[in-house]
């Protein structure tokens, strides 16, 4: 081939092309730290992606777990790094636009912290224990106001889409309900089974296989559209309840003093992963909605209305950390 006649253009996006095969980073691992624990969905999405990364680059992928304090130990702990692109997060962006809003976190969510890329998102499902008495979302509302004052809902923690979900829907409703914060999905979701709570407003993820196994009944669906999941349930907002429309996104994070080019390199890298069928295949089988069509601009500037949205949440219902 004849390089020289196709120009410097052409040139440079060549070289492009070829970096992206080699880690030009230094010869440290690329490092994903994971906010959560070992074997949860995150977890699972970030040794997926990071093993076709690995593949990718030539370079190994090491996936550390970092829990706590809702994701801020995690983000903490990458900010921390040298910002040369070999340390990044991987994680739900809860931990930017909610967690902040109630509790003291050592670092400007918005500031400083940079969504590389999106890989996945999922919805919230509106769900009560199989059977329980309501068969319908109207025959819920129903119910519910017939237990007025006396009900509750599940969260799995205080400040998050979970609670503020039900905050919204008892309001809005005329419900009374009363609010029981657990440390996770799977503790609120066993009292939701169990009948020691009336319903939970609960991710997609955790809830689909419990709803799958008959142990948990579908009512709404929270997010923007209908579930590929959970086709024949509708949304909140066809049910007059528009307020109640949340998404989690899952995305890469960096910090915001990484260079553009090295922002540019991940971001092509781990786009090119996320795209690879197997993974795809993966992340769907594990109730996630492979996603990359937002960009890291996109992503800043919704971050900034969804704080904006959980803050007033917050204010209005008077939110406070556990």
């Amino acid at each position: 081939m004849n390089l020289q006649r196709f120009g410097r253009p052409a040139l440079a996006l060549i070289g492009w092309s070829l970096s992206l095969s080699v880690w030009a980073f230094g010869d440290k691992p690329l490092k994903i730290i994971v906010p959560a624990p070992a074997g949860g969905t995150v977890d699972i999405a970030a040794r997926v992606i990071g093993q076709q990364m690995s593949e990718d680059i030539g370079r190994p992928v090491v996936v550390e777990n970092r829990a706590g304090a809702t994701g801020s130990i995690g983000l903490g702990a990458m900010l921390k790094a040298d910002p040369d692109g070999n340390t990044i997060a991987l994680g739900p962006n809860n931990m930017l636009v909610e967690a902040p809003q109630v509790m003291k976190v050592p670092y400007d969510p918005l500031k400083d912290i940079v969504s590389i890329a999106r890989v996945a998102f999922t919805s919230y499902v509106l769900v009560t224990a199989a059977n329980y008495p309501a068969k319908d979302f109207q025959g819920l509302v129903e119910h519910l106001k017939t237990r007025k004052d006396k009900s509750s809902f599940a969260s799995y923690g205080t400040g998050t889409v979970s609670q503020y979900s039900g905050l919204i829907f008892s309001s809005k409703a005329g419900l009374g309900m009363q609010h029981v914060a657990y440390l996770g999905s799977p503790p609120a979701l066993q009292e939701v089974i169990g009948g020691q709570v009336d319903i939970m407003f609960d991710g997609m993820v955790t809830s689909l296989p419990l709803i799958r196994s008959g142990m948990l009944r579908p009512y709404a669906v929270a997010g923007k559209n209908r579930s590929r999941y959970l086709p024949d349930v509708p949304t909140m907002t066809e049910l007059g309840y528009p307020e109640i429309q949340f998404q989690g996104q899952v995305c890469f994070y960096g910090s915001s003093k990484l260079p553009p080019e090295v922002l540019a390199k991940l971001r092509a890298s781990i786009k090119k992963a996320a795209s690879a069928p197997r993974v795809q295949q993966k992340l769907i089988d594990v109730g996630l909605e492979p996603d990359l069509s937002v960009d890291s601009a996109a992503l800043l500037a919704e971050n900034r209305l969804l704080s904006q949205r959980n803050a007033a949440i917050v204010k209005k219902f008077e939110i406070k950390a556990d």
